[in-house]
């Protein structure tokens, strides 16, 4: 006895439709085995409601998905999008290749690839997107990310403070947000006269980090001081300092990069620059939303804090 809409409404759960009317419907509908086609819907809206979400890294077993990056992105990317009436598609730059990516009304990139090759790659789709990385580097594309050139400069004061003058950087310059790390630590350390020794790594892995100590060392190159571009390389480079028979902080000073929680308990403690990894997800989110409706967004840079702890 009610019209087509009004069952549709009703069984999606409708405000519309007055709470008496839309349980009177879906105890029918339960009844007699119907439910609402949530597909057929949205084919008829041109709409998902359903933004993915792409790490761009591959998870192994010494860097995996449990870490700050990309677990507390997800976290803020999660709560702005649920609030927002949106489910959460996530998968690696592996699996977004399935149909229910390409059908999703918006797209946030969690990682911008070595010289971009990942936002190159999914900007192929055609979906309004928002990536996290370097804001340097932005371009035609909406970007949330931290100031890691002023990260590298404050790192770099650091030690000049400390009175360390032969430091190295551990990391790979290839992707936009190290290379603007290195750049901020280079010419804060080049207006004082000193020149880093640049170790290049691919590998974002505490093994990675233990080896390019172990390379450094056998070139016969004295160091006083490591900036690592992220806190698991960090981790390395100090087992591996110790292992050499040099302390830490005492002959080596040390700084990593994103404050995991296991940098924390690290002994000894790690010191190291902490991103807002929570407030980079809401604005990840509320940034493709904005694309999705059709709203002029900017690309956002957010601010980075030098936690001074035990290296």
């Amino acid at each position: 006895g009610v019209s087509k809409i009004t069952v549709s409404r009703a069984l999606g759960d409708s405000p519309l439709v007055n709470a008496r009317t839309r349980d009177r419907i879906q105890s029918i509908a339960r009844e007699h085995g119907y439910k609402l086609n949530v597909n057929a819907r949205n084919l008829r809206l041109r709409r998902s409601h359903t933004v993915a979400v792409i790490v761009e890294m591959k998870p192994t077993a010494q860097r995996g998905m449990f870490d700050p990056y990309p677990l507390a992105l997800l976290g803020g990317i999660s709560q702005e999008l649920t609030a927002a009436g949106y489910s959460v598609l996530l998968t690696t730059r592996q699996g977004a290749t399935v149909a229910a990516v390409q059908a999703a009304d918006g797209l946030i990139l969690l990682g911008q690839g070595a010289n971009q090759e990942a936002v190159r790659r999914f900007d192929r789709l055609g979906l309004p997107m928002a990536v996290w990385g370097a804001t340097s580097v932005a371009g035609t594309h909406v970007t949330i990310g931290s100031d890691n050139r002023g990260g590298g400069a404050r790192v770099a004061e650091h030690f000049f403070t400390l009175g360390r003058r032969q430091p190295i950087f551990i990391g790979n310059p290839s992707h936009p947000e190290i290379f603007d790390r290195l750049n901020g630590f280079v010419d804060a350390l080049a207006a004082r006269g000193i020149k880093p020794l640049l170790l290049k790594r691919d590998e974002f892995t505490p093994e990675s980090g233990a080896e390019a100590v172990q390379a450094v060392h056998a070139r016969g190159v004295a160091f006083d001081a490591i900036f690592a571009c992220n806190d698991l390389l960090a981790m390395g480079a100090i087992r591996a300092t110790v292992a050499l028979g040099k302390s830490v902080p005492g002959d080596v000073s040390v700084v990593g990069y994103d404050d995991m929680p296991a940098g924390a308990t690290f002994l000894p403690a790690l010191s190291t620059v902490r991103q807002d990894w929570q407030r980079g997800g809401t604005l990840l989110a509320r940034k493709v939303l904005g694309l999705i409706g059709h709203e002029e967004a900017e690309s956002e840079s957010l601010p980075v804090e030098l936690v001074i702890r035990g290296t």
